[in-house]
């Protein structure tokens, strides 16, 4: 990890790590945006919402999560409507990729700490042209949402009048950021849009494109000059396309003849909120179907769409499809008898294997803790809890109804798992972390042996 300097007056010198900052720009992000939320010009009844409610809903916005405890279209003026979608913008994008952006238009050159820092918060490969990097992100980002926000706008504007084109920015700018935040009011989210392709398809789109991840992105567009991909990108391509068709076959075949949930429905509105629910499910939290009606088996199989979420460098959560497929290989290869993990024929370094290792280990180790405490706290089934706690860490947002009806403890134990979830429970322990001395960290041990399995 490398190390940002400053000096004291006193000339000792204090080591930063990029991670540690973007810890801290969520942070006061959030501060920011519950003080904003607190005031009385964002309720629309002209009342200071509950301080407690105000911070959940800034921390689920800033961490793209989409979980309420007051209902988004109708508690909140348009004044905290706004705050609430600039929240979700600054926390799908990133503070310091923003930040980063605005230099870059200014004309201001970037510092080697303000490379490192937008490298960390884009995960790139490289600080090496990452300025060009992260202007072309920000300038894409809103051109996707522009075009989804114009497509949405054509179903809005007819059944809402004007107010449709500022439902179309707000939900574009939620879909592209997988943050499943809606404001059509009274907690239905778009259920009522199953037959409705043109919201439910371009709203499934910009999740799908957001989740993909920046480094994709690029990797694609370059493709018509180097005809080549990174390993990076075909695996999350290849995860990501598995996945989608898995969960979409998965939930139509026990979900269709469901009365609470498929039942009433057409075969093709069936076959769109099947597909809809599979790729939202994966970290964005926008749901077409009342979630608390479905069949455990069901909310077991969304549970694991959103453990693995989206991927790296992207605004959606999870431990990230890499993450899950690195470690698949690395039981496959060992299965084979291979030395290496290998991946399309391309071998993995053991430090990304470990490091894939620790994240999923730290996540379920948060998860398991934060459902604990959670059976103590509410009277819920265990799969209902698992799906609410699992749906917080992943930033996915859906919720079987536990949520708005949670104790203010509850709420606490949600925004700290949401902050763990959106800034990575790797990053958050190093940010957290004293570091080794030197002596230490180079120090070799001896070999011991220990049986396992």
């Amino acid at each position: 990890m490398a190390e940002i300097l400053y000096k004291r007056k006193n000339n000792k010198i204090v080591r930063f790590s990029p991670t540690s900052l973007i810890v801290s720009s969520f942070a006061a992000l959030v501060l920011i945006g519950s003080l904003l939320l607190w005031l009385p010009v964002s309720s629309s009844d002209g009342q200071s919402v509950r301080y407690v409610d105000a911070l959940f809903t800034a921390t689920a916005a800033s961490c793209v999560t989409g979980l309420i405890v007051v209902d988004t279209g109708t508690h909140w003026s348009l004044f905290g409507q706004i705050v609430i979608l600039c929240l979700i913008q600054a926390g799908g994008l990133g503070i310091v990729t923003l930040t980063t952006f605005l230099y870059s238009i200014m004309g201001k050159k970037l510092s080697l700490k303000g490379m490192l820092l937008a490298q960390e918060s884009l995960n790139y490969f490289t600080f090496e042209g990452v300025t060009n990097m992260v202007k072309n992100v920000i300038l894409a980002a809103l051109g996707i949402e522009l075009v989804g926000a114009v497509l949405l706008s054509v179903s809005f504007v007819p059944e809402y009048g004007p107010r449709g084109i500022y439902m179309g920015i707000f939900h574009s700018v939620s879909a592209f950021c997988n943050a499943g935040m809606d404001i059509i009011g009274g907690y239905k989210n778009l259920v009522e849009y199953n037959d409705n392709p043109m919201v439910l398809y371009t709203i499934a789109i910009l999740i799908f494109i957001g989740g993909l991840g920046f480094i994709v992105w690029k990797d694609l567009y370059d493709f018509r000059k180097t005809r080549n991909l990174y390993l990076h990108t075909k695996v999350v391509l290849m995860m990501s396309g598995f996945l989608t068709a898995f969960g979409a076959i998965f939930f139509f075949i026990f979900e269709h003849d469901n009365p609470l949930t498929m039942g009433a429905l057409s075969l093709p509105e069936k076959i769109n909120a099947a597909l809809f629910h599979s790729i939202s499910a994966r970290t964005a939290g926008f749901n077409s179907l009342p979630l608390n009606g479905m069949r455990d088996i069901t909310k077991a199989a969304t549970i694991m769409l959103m453990f693995i979420g989206a991927a790296p460098g992207s605004t959606g959560g999870g431990v990230k499809v890499t993450t899950i497929s690195v470690l698949w290989a690395a039981v496959i290869s060992q299965v084979r008898g291979l030395s290496n993990t290998v991946i399309l024929r391309r071998r993995i370094s053991q430090n990304i294997v470990n490091k894939a290792l620790t994240i999923v280990v730290l996540s379920i180790g948060i998860i398991v803790i934060a459902a604990a405490f959670l059976m103590v706290l509410e009277d819920a089934s265990f799969i209902d809890i698992l799906f609410e706690v699992v749906s917080c860490f992943s930033t996915a947002g859906m919720s079987t109804g536990i949520t708005p009806v949670s104790h203010d403890i509850t709420k606490a134990l949600f925004m700290l798992t949401m902050f763990f979830g959106r800034v990575g429970p790797l990053s958050f322990a190093i940010a957290l972390s004293i570091k080794a001395n030197r002596k230490d960290a180079d120090m070799v041990y001896p070999e011991g042996k220990i049986m396992v399995g």
